[in-house]
């Protein structure tokens, strides 16, 4: 590939910028103020773009298991889609609202501190082996696709997996 070090310069600082953007908009002091209500429904929204990227990951699983490339690249190109408008919504959501506190207590806490914290960690990191799983993919090298989506397969679809999962534990205690 002709600009394959350009590319992966840019997959590089792209896994690096966009989880330091994220855990900045999160922990700044004060909120961006959009003037507007609608941000608060964003949550409920990412929670069903995550549940559909599931079933787009579990489904390119499926077509390629039976050999199906052209219906595998699309489903894991509607995967990549989704993550990517999960990805601006997380942003924007962040960037004009206050984390929420989750108010369960006892081994539900636990439980939800442990998924909570798996799914920060493992999304931060996502990324870099999504973003070359899917420049490998798109670009035909099969053999370095492979190599990579031994890992980003799993991370990204526990990553999905546990988003849900946390937003359908922490989504009681939504002020707005």
């Amino acid at each position: 590939m002709e600009n394959e070090g350009r590319v992966k310069g840019w997959i590089i600082a792209i896994s690096v910028i966009i989880p330091v953007v994220v855990a900045v908009l999160i922990f700044m002091p004060s909120k961006i103020d959009l003037g507007v209500e609608w941000v608060y429904f964003l949550p409920h929204l990412n929670a069903v773009i995550n549940s559909a990227a599931t079933v787009a990951l579990i489904m390119g699983l499926l077509f390629i298991k039976r050999g199906n490339i052209p219906l595998h690249r699309a489903s894991m190109t509607v995967a990549f889609g989704l993550g990517s408008i999960f990805l601006i919504s997380y942003v924007v959501y962040h960037a004009a609202a206050d984390s929420t506190s989750f108010g369960g207590e006892g081994m539900i806490r636990s439980i939800y501190y442990f998924l909570l914290l798996t799914h920060i960690v493992l999304a931060a990191v996502a990324l870099f082996p999504i973003l070359f799983a899917y420049y490998y993919g798109y670009t035909d090298q099969r053999e370095k696709h492979r190599k990579v989506v031994r890992f980003a397969y799993p991370i990204w679809l526990y990553v999905t997996v546990t988003g849900v999962i946390v937003y359908l534990m922490i989504s009681p205690y939504y002020v707005h």
